[in-house]
C-alpha cells in the first residue's frame, strides 16, 4: 500500500511540474500550484535574469515572442517592472507596429483610379475652363464614376485657375466661426481589435469640446441622441459641419431642427480640418496608453 501511495505522489509531482517549453501549458499548470511556489519561482527566475543580463546585452527575439509580450502586458498593472530584456518604450513601439500591420493588411486590395478616368478628368478640365472641381465631379457621377474632390484636383492642370462666384470655404469658416459647431466620428480598436466609435462635437472658434460619446454600434438614432444631449433646451449653433455618413440621417436632422447642417464634400477631410486634427491627436497621443494599460 505504501508503494502505491509513493507512486501516486510521484505522479502528481510530475503532472504539476512547471512546464517551460510551451507558454500556454506552463500557464495552465501554474493554476494548480500554491502562491508560495509561484513567489519563490519568480524570485529564482528574476535572479537568473539578473545573471543573464550581465552576459547577453541584446537577446534575439522572434515575432511570436514580441506578440506574446505585448499580449501579456495587458493583464498586469506592473508590466513595466516585469520587463527585463526590453524597454517599455520598445514594447509600445511593437504595439504600434502591430496595429500598422493590421491596418495595412486590411487596406490592401482597394482599387486604384483607372487611367481612363484620369484621362477623362484631364480632358474635362482642359475643354471646360469654367468648370470647377464640384462640376467635374458631378459630371463624372452622371457617368457612374465616383471619385473624390481631392483626386480631381490632383489630376487637373496645375496652371488652371478655379472660377467661383461665391466665397471660399476658408472665408466662410473665418466669418462664421463663432456660430459653427463641427462633429465627427473616429474609430479605435481595443487589444482584441474590436472597433469602438468615438463621436465628438466641438465649437469651431474656441475649440471647446461640447459633447463626446462612445459606442460599438453607431446608428442614426444613437447619433441623434448625442446631438440632443449636446443641445439642451434648444441651445445650439447656427451651423453644424458634418460629413455625408449614413449615421447622420432622418433622426439626426429632426433633432437638429433649426440648425443648418453643412455637409462636407465626399472624401475631403480638410473641409472639417479642426475636428479631424483633434481626432488625430486622440489617436496619436492616447491610443497606446489606452490599449496597453488603463493606468498609463
Amino acid at each position: 500500500m505504501g508503494k502505491i501511495l509513493d507512486w501516486l505522489q510521484e505522479r502528481i509531482k510530475h503532472w504539476t511540474k512547471p512546464v517551460t517549453s510551451v507558454l500556454i501549458i506552463g500557464a495552465l499548470s501554474d493554476l494548480t500550484r500554491s502562491r508560495t511556489d509561484l513567489v519563490v519561482e519568480n524570485a529564482l527566475l528574476r535572479q537568473q535574469l539578473i545573471v543573464l543580463n550581465r552576459q547577453i546585452k541584446r537577446p534575439q527575439l522572434t515575432n511570436p515572442d514580441r506578440f506574446r509580450l505585448v499580449f501579456l502586458s495587458h493583464f498586469t498593472a506592473f508590466w513595466k517592472q516585469a520587463l527585463h530584456i526590453v524597454q517599455p518604450d520598445t514594447l509600445l513601439r511593437w504595439h504600434r507596429e502591430l496595429f500598422q500591420f493590421y491596418w495595412r493588411r486590411k487596406s490592401q486590395g482597394k482599387p486604384k483610379i483607372p487611367p481612363e478616368t484620369i484621362a477623362l478628368i484631364e480632358k474635362m478640365a482642359k475643354e471646360n475652363q469654367l468648370w470647377g472641381v464640384e462640376r467635374i465631379r458631378g459630371e463624372l457621377l452622371k457617368l457612374g464614376i465616383e471619385v473624390s474632390k481631392r483626386t480631381i484636383q490632383r489630376y487637373m492642370p496645375k496652371d488652371r485657375k478655379e472660377h467661383s462666384s461665391s466665397q471660399t470655404w476658408a472665408t466662410f469658416l473665418k466669418n462664421q466661426a463663432g456660430k459653427i459647431w463641427a462633429c465627427d466620428f473616429t474609430v479605435v480598436n481595443d487589444w482584441l481589435f474590436r472597433q469602438w466609435y468615438i463621436f465628438v462635437v466641438m465649437e469651431l472658434k474656441t475649440r471647446r469640446i461640447i459633447h463626446t460619446g462612445v459606442t460599438k454600434y453607431p446608428t442614426d438614432e444613437w447619433t441623434a441622441q448625442q446631438l440632443r444631449e449636446a443641445t439642451p433646451w434648444g441651445k445650439g449653433p447656427k451651423y453644424l459641419i458634418r460629413d455625408r455618413d449614413k449615421k447622420y440621417a432622418t433622426h439626426f436632422s429632426a433633432v437638429a431642427g433649426s440648425i443648418k447642417e453643412v455637409e462636407t464634400p465626399y472624401r475631403t477631410p480638410q473641409a472639417n480640418g479642426v475636428c479631424e486634427r483633434f481626432m488625430g491627436s486622440i489617436r496619436r497621443e492616447c491610443l497606446d496608453h489606452i490599449l496597453i494599460q488603463d493606468d498609463q
